[in-house]
């Protein structure tokens, strides 16, 4: 097996614009010179297009790693914040509209329990393990790195809003996924090794310029849930959504990537979250939920939230992923490079 690549952590430039609110947004960081105060306005009307979720993306990535030759301190600037708000506000009422939950948390979880009997035609993991191409599981790789290179640091964030036992149990489930206090087994670690593998550029954020929209949700998802204790709740509920559907996931990506004849280092990410996450998933359930719920019984509705919105907006990536390789196009906003 190769030696561990650590994955490059300094800070990723800034990346193009796709819009004017996201042009306001990497003008002021860039400048220094703070956002007009009706930047907000100029807003793509889809709280899901490129242009907010981009300009969301580079809000949140300042309570990150930042990004290259900017002021540190622009992570608490006070217009910055005000204009991320403007921008939540949105994404947050879009994904409440899109799911419609009902908040029995039970019921949201049973949901993701059921497997498919085969490929139902919306699952990727499906897809690649059956008919993908290496070129395929290359811009997979490549897109979600922008949340696999940070693995778990989202979710960090939850830890002291928690009490008892469900504070206990997250920790322990954290504790794994940052390499249970072996450097060599940091997730994000194995994924890096995973992206060299597969010849893909293990430096963190270098795929932000090809990400679309549908994936930059994902992953600030995570971060708005993360960043506000009154969404803890969310955040437990999409911590929940993706223990419960890693490991049957994990499993045919793995498959795949043996199938195309990848190496060891890239089998291995998946491999280690087969195992680790079907644990994972009966302590999410049973202590970390069931922990918060016996603390704060009001937060189920929130849970619920959390595990459906995780859903629709997977359900939004997987729809515009295959169709792109069905119709034998990139999914990438521009080529690997």
């Amino acid at each position: 097996m190769p030696a561990h690549r650590e994955p490059r952590r300094r800070s990723p430039p800034l990346p193009a614009p796709r819009g004017p609110l996201s042009g306001e947004v990497i003008a002021a960081l860039r400048t220094g010179e703070g956002p007009r105060a009706h930047a907000a306005g100029d807003a793509d009307a889809n709280p899901f297009g490129d242009d907010l979720q981009l300009a969301l993306y580079v809000l949140y990535e300042l309570h990150y790693q930042g990004f290259e030759d900017v002021d540190e301190e622009h992570e608490w600037d006070p217009a910055l914040l005000g204009l991320r708000r403007s921008l939540e506000q949105p994404f947050l009422a879009a994904l409440r509209e899109g799911t419609g939950t009902d908040g029995d948390v039970e019921a949201a979880l049973a949901g993701l329990l059921v497997e498919p009997v085969g490929d139902d035609g919306h699952s990727v993991s499906h897809f690649l393990q059956n008919a993908g191409e290496l070129w395929q599981l290359r811009e997979y790789a490549a897109l979600r790195s922008l949340y696999h290179l940070k693995e778990a640091d989202p979710h960090a964030w939850v830890i002291p809003r928690l009490y008892g036992r469900a504070k206990a149990a997250m920790v322990a489930v954290e504790f794994d996924e940052f390499g249970a206090g072996r450097e060599a087994d940091i997730h994000a670690r194995l994924y890096a090794d995973l992206m060299d593998d597969l010849s893909l550029e293990t430096a963190y954020g270098h795929y932000l310029d090809a990400a679309p929209a549908d994936v930059l949700a994902t992953v600030n998802l995570m971060s708005l849930f993360g960043l506000h204790r009154s969404l803890r709740g969310a955040l437990v509920g999409h911590f929940a959504a993706v223990e419960v559907t890693s490991s049957p996931g994990s499993r045919r990506l793995a498959a795949a990537l043996k199938r195309v004849g990848a190496g060891p280092a890239a089998q291995r990410f998946y491999d280690e979250h087969v195992e680790a996450d079907a644990v994972h998933e009966q302590v999410v359930r049973r202590d970390v939920i069931g922990g918060l719920l016996a603390d704060e019984p009001h937060l189920e509705p929130d849970i619920a939230f959390g595990i459906e919105a995780t859903g629709l907006l997977e359900d939004r990536l997987a729809a515009r992923l295959l169709a792109a390789w069905r119709s034998n196009s990139t999914a990438l906003r521009g080529p690997l490079d």
